[in-house]
């Protein structure tokens, strides 16, 4: 007994989240002009078909980017989610936060997939949101060449 509770406490103290990696949504018309609506009026200068980037120092990491973009309505990468939107939160260590995810009953989507620039996964929230789990590999902070569309 002693040992469950050991382990329930260093998993309450875990680093789960370090920050957001991101904010993506869908657009119910034509997403580019959706984007420029946001340039024009924000202000946001987008990357061509990979959205906005914020770059931002941290105290556990020297450098890191949150992104802002918007997809086609028809997108498939949101789902099984029905809500029109995903948070991609970065994380420090992915397969021990999976692991508690899973002991607390977290709804995992699919596999974890690594790329060189970094670790991916996706849990629900209770009310069926998907929610992009990112682990960024050393030095590589940023992954560049997804395609919004």
């Amino acid at each position: 007994m002693e040992q469950e509770l050991h382990a329930t406490t260093a998993s309450q103290h875990m680093k789960r989240v370090t920050g957001i990696g991101g904010i993506f949504f869908t657009a119910k018309g034509d997403h580019k002009e959706l984007m420029a609506w946001y340039q024009k009026h924000l202000g946001l200068e987008e990357t061509p078909g990979q959205g906005v980037f914020w770059n931002w120092n941290g105290n556990d990491r020297p450098y890191g980017q949150t992104i802002f973009s918007i997809f086609k309505g028809d997108t498939q990468y949101l789902q099984p989610s029905q809500s029109g939107f995903m948070i991609n939160f970065r994380v420090a260590d992915m397969e021990g936060l999976l692991k508690t995810l899973q002991e607390e009953g977290v709804e995992q989507v699919g596999e974890m997939e690594s790329y060189d620039f970094g670790k991916f996964a996706w849990i629900l929230d209770p009310e069926g949101n998907k929610i992009e789990l990112w682990e960024p590999s050393p030095g590589n902070e940023f992954p560049g060449g997804m395609d919004m569309e």
